[in-house]
């Protein structure tokens, strides 16, 4: 187990920086060799299984119960077709055989309020949106542990809020409802298989006590040297870590529409205060 557990660690670092627990185990090995998935076969998936991912979903934390999240579940080839429109064309969307589409979803309780005659003042405050938002990726997540345990794989699909209104009017959205992300799920296929890709070392990300910047430099130097490396065995451009931050952010032309976020957000009845 140790040599396992050593070889995860070193895969997902793209070098052994840390020695792995004592009490190792299988959910650990999991979660460490998560990739994203990016082509699929056509095997259906099981009776029941978007069931089974949806309740893995739903055992997931919400603040104060609220549960302001939902998901539409998309198999229909043609809606597939017109959702990878519109999130940029990616054709993954339309091989894989489910596409989950996770939403920041205001809307139920905005009609329990209206049952009960009664305003609710906090719901139009970015907050409530916020917690809309975060609902949706701790349910996705636990999601994304439970199909990899199932032998299925994933990716999630940003590209989804390109148009949220589009997308909004293709699934029948009511208002205070908006796509948080897209995710494609089936069965990997062997022509393109995924590799874990090395993350940013630990000393990048964790602060004891207190947020330090202290050696960031030189993590983000290392860093860059190990995910070159990683994009060079691939066959791929050997760019670092840096130059992808800056080649992705460097422009607002990047964001392909999602600049317009606050103002198609308010459109579809989100008051921002």
């Amino acid at each position: 187990m140790t040599d396992t557990a050593q070889s995860k660690l070193a895969a997902r670092y793209g070098a052994p920086d840390i020695a792995p627990l004592k009490q190792w185990n299988d959910t650990l090995d999991q979660l460490l060799d998560h990739r994203s998935v990016r082509a699929f076969t056509d095997q259906p998936l099981p009776e029941g299984t978007i069931e089974t991912l949806i309740a893995a979903a739903q055992s997931a934390s919400t603040s104060s119960n609220l549960q302001v999240w939902s998901v539409v579940a998309v198999q229909d080839a043609d809606r597939k077709s017109r959702l990878s429109a519109l999130a940029g064309n990616q054709a993954y969307i339309r091989q894989a055989p489910l596409f989950f589409v996770w939403l920041a979803d205001l809307s139920k309780v905005s009609r329990i309020g209206e049952q009960r005659d009664t305003e609710l003042e906090a719901l139009p405050y970015l907050e409530s949106l916020l917690l809309g938002t975060i609902d949706a990726a701790l349910a996705s997540q636990n999601a994304v542990v439970a199909l990899e345990s199932l032998g299925l794989g994933s990716v999630y699909i940003g590209t989804i809020r390109n148009d949220i209104e589009g997308v909004a009017k293709e699934l029948d959205l009511p208002p205070q409802v908006y796509p948080v992300f897209g995710m494609c799920v089936g069965y990997p296929s062997d022509d393109r298989p995924a590799k874990v890709k090395p993350r940013l070392p630990q000393h990048a990300v964790l602060h004891h006590e207190t947020y330090s910047v202290a050696g960031e430099a030189d993590a983000l130097a290392e860093y860059d040297e190990r995910l070159g490396a990683f994009y060079q065995r691939k066959g791929m451009k050997a760019s670092g870590w840096s130059e992808q931050v800056v080649s992705r952010l460097r422009s607002v032309s990047s964001l392909h529409g999602r600049e317009e976020l606050v103002g198609e957000l308010k459109r579809m009845g989100f008051g921002l205060h």
